[in-house]
């Protein structure tokens, strides 16, 4: 085929006309180009779209065993292959035909639904020999099938080589065979009839109490309880704990219902702790008849402390306490004036821990029927029972409640399920104190709970931060019994890596300096094509205006420049991104003050001349927006330990933790976005449309920059 019908086939893949006459001094390159052209011709048509001749200029330029091309062109051709990863990605050899992404964002998902893989060991530092060995030994081992010409992945043996606390966990039914579990004589029995009522299924729940918002340590409990369900086909339930009227509002009920669903978990049923009120009472009736409760006098303070003295009421009648607690149902005693309290002695010493107090607050759901109100000592587990929950997965502050949970049910005959407790997920530089936040909100330090630079769920919701991204986290992170605490720089790697697939790019401009191009090679504004996703033109183009006058960044301009500069200075160009032009600097104009208020430059096409050192980012005819720039809200690791700030955490916030720039120039691409809507501001970072937005004025809020800070240790 002679040179210049060549030159015309790959000009006609999308290639530039530079880089198709590069590719013709290619012999090898441009005969196996012009192959899988022809070949994909067959399939397409003369007319072969960009995206696609992309793609057959990428596997054309990797393709070391001629003998295949035929086979993937007609997988290009037929859209099987359609994305640079699935050539290119690091896990072709094992998985031919699969995008590697996907395989590795299934596998973290897997491992974290199948609560693996991380023991406290786990998190030590290791030689790197250990190191080598323990990933060769823990290697997910996967083959791919091909079914009707589709690749597909299965991934085996993953429970096989998980390691912590998961494996340790009993089936369902068996659960005497738990270390430290208590049985009785009817313990059996109880489990013979659970086992009918669940048919042996897996059951979690998530037991949140709706007196604040949820912040990142609830997320690894969501993931917990909702993946090891969906692992094991069980179900989950969501079950609020609504036993304290007086801390309890609504936008709290439906706030943590938004964030179950914000992180992508359906619950088998929504419960409430009210729900069960009159079982629980007719339990706490049966308690005192049984002589394991009595109605106490002593005042709150009495019981407080590491030794607090015995009750002299412990040993009185149990007709008199059953009169007792009916008269605190019906109201004749005033709050603290009496209590009922069950007979044992829990792990930390603490000695007949209370079931029930008076309070005369009304109470959302039940309103005014009751003025008594169970604890959670008493209540967890008894509900607990009530849905026949397997598993109860709790922090670990809760293990020292595990001997009344086991003892409330036995002492009651009923269903005993099993508590397993795992470690707390904390993140360095936070607060997430329900008391301390609306300390900062009443401080002014923050909005509200949803302000951006908190570790709330609404919050990391509101700064942009994907829910695909916090599962991540919570995966990578892994379920171990010692309480974890994480730096804040591995939670935005997780958020990096999914919004670099899923945030389409936008061009924005922070401290903009005009430039005027004198002469622009058009007599009107010409349209630029600008790819979303440059390393995956499938996922398709926006367009933006490019006029005589654009905008750029102030520092991408230097009259006096330090050595290595690139970017634009006196004889040295730059290239305008996506438009295919370079500028050269001819004229600066200055303010009376001296300071530079624009730049007069020439341009010329980019595949003329020498390439530019440097290619920036630039806007015409841009959006005016508001961006919001965040950074941590402290100044130290630890803003609670006393140590670290004597002051207290009010005294350590960091006083430039939010940036705003009130007249920021965004592409007009962005025009149409709506709240929670994110991009990429190429070379700046990536963005998320805050809920403040009104029409014609967009508010963005930067979720991270590109690349984690190296100044952030």
């Amino acid at each position: 085929m002679a040179a210049l019908d060549s030159l015309s086939l790959f000009t006609g893949l999308g290639l530039s006309e530079h880089k198709a006459r590069e590719t013709l001094k290619n012999t090898a390159l441009s005969a196996q180009l012009r192959e899988a052209a022809t070949q994909a011709q067959q399939t397409l048509g003369s007319t072969i779209d960009k995206a696609t001749g992309t793609l057959l200029y990428g596997l054309a330029s990797r393709l070391r065993d001629p003998r295949r091309l035929s086979f993937l062109v007609s997988y290009i051709a037929s859209r099987k292959i359609h994305t640079e990863t699935q050539l290119s990605g690091e896990a072709r050899a094992a998985l031919k035909w699969a995008d590697g992404k996907m395989i590795k964002h299934e596998v973290d998902m897997q491992v974290l639904h199948l609560l693996g893989p991380k023991t406290e060991s786990d998190l030590e530092k290791k030689p790197k020999v250990a190191k080598a060995r323990l990933e060769e030994k823990d290697r997910v081992t996967a083959k791919d099938v091909v079914e009707n010409g589709e690749a597909v992945v299965q991934t085996l043996s993953l429970m096989e080589q998980l390691r912590g606390e998961a494996l340790k966990f009993h089936k369902p039914g068996e659960n005497y065979k738990t270390p430290g579990y208590v049985t009785t004589p009817h313990t059996m029995d109880l489990l013979k009839q659970h086992l009918e009522i669940t048919g042996g299924q897996i059951r979690t729940r998530f037991p949140p109490e709706p007196n604040g918002i949820l912040h990142i340590g609830h997320a690894k409990a969501i993931n917990f309880n909702f993946g090891y369900a969906k692992a094991n086909n069980g179900i989950c339930f969501l079950r609020f704990d609504d036993t304290n009227p007086e801390k309890e509002e609504a936008k709290f009920f439906t706030a943590i219902c938004d964030m179950v669903a914000w992180l992508g978990y359906t619950p088998y049923k929504v419960t409430y702790a009210s729900d069960y009120f009159d079982q629980l009472y007719a339990w706490a009736v049966e308690l005192i008849h049984r002589g394991l409760a009595y109605v106490c006098h002593q005042r709150g303070e009495e019981l407080k402390g590491h030794n607090p003295l015995p009750s002299p009421w412990r040993d009185r009648p149990i007709e008199e306490s059953l009169l007792l607690f009916e008269a605190m149902r019906k109201g004749k005693f005033a709050e603290g004036e009496a209590t009922l309290r069950m007979k044992l002695v829990m792990e930390d010493g603490k000695m007949d821990p209370v079931a029930y107090r008076v309070k005369y607050t009304p109470h959302h759901r039940t309103g005014d029927t009751w003025c008594i109100y169970p604890t959670y000592d008493y209540t967890h587990c008894l509900c607990d029972s009530i849905e026949h929950i397997t598993h109860s997965l709790c922090t670990k502050e809760f293990q020292a409640r595990r001997s009344s949970y086991f003892w409330l049910c036995n002492a009651l005959d009923v269903y005993c399920p099993v508590q397993w407790e795992y470690g707390r997920l904390n993140l360095h530089y936070a607060v997430v104190s329900k008391r301390k936040i609306l300390q900062l909100v009443a401080a002014g330090a923050v909005r509200d709970w949803d302000d951006p630079r908190l570790f709330t769920l609404t919050a990391l919701r509101r700064r942009g931060f994907p829910p695909e991204a916090i599962n991540n986290f919570c995966a990578r992170v892994g379920v171990t019994v010692a309480q974890t605490t994480m730096e804040p720089h591995l939670l935005e790697a997780c958020v990096r890596d999914v919004l670099n697939d899923t945030a389409p790019r936008a061009m924005a401009v922070l401290d903009s300096l005009q430039v005027v191009i004198t002469n622009f090679p058009a007599a009107k504004l010409l349209d630029i094509q600008v790819p979303n996703f440059p390393a995956d033109e499938t996922k398709g183009f926006h367009q933006v205006p490019f006029g005589p006058t654009v905008f750029i960044e102030r520092t991408d301009f230097k009259e006096e420049p330090e050595p290595g500069y690139k970017r634009l200075a006196w004889g040295q160009p730059v290239g305008l991104r996506h438009t295919g032009y370079v500028i050269e600097l001819q004229h600066v104009v200055k303010g009376p003050n001296g300071c530079v208020e624009s730049l007069e430059v020439t341009c010329r096409r980019a595949d003329v001349g020498e390439k530019p050192k440097a290619f920036i980012h630039w806007v015409s005819q841009p959006l005016t927006c508001e961006i919001r720039l965040y950074d941590r809200l402290f100044q130290h690791k630890n803003p609670e330990d006393p140590a670290e700030v004597p002051g207290g955490f009010l005294s350590d916030l960091n006083l430039a933790s939010l940036q705003v720039v009130e007249a920021a120039l965004v592409d007009c691409s962005v025009a149409l976005a709506k709240p929670f809507d994110k991009f990429q501001f190429e070379r700046l970072g990536y963005f998320s449309v805050d809920p403040d937005s009104r029409q014609g004025q967009l508010v963005f809020n930067r979720t991270v920059t590109l690349k984690e800070d190296p100044g952030k240790v």
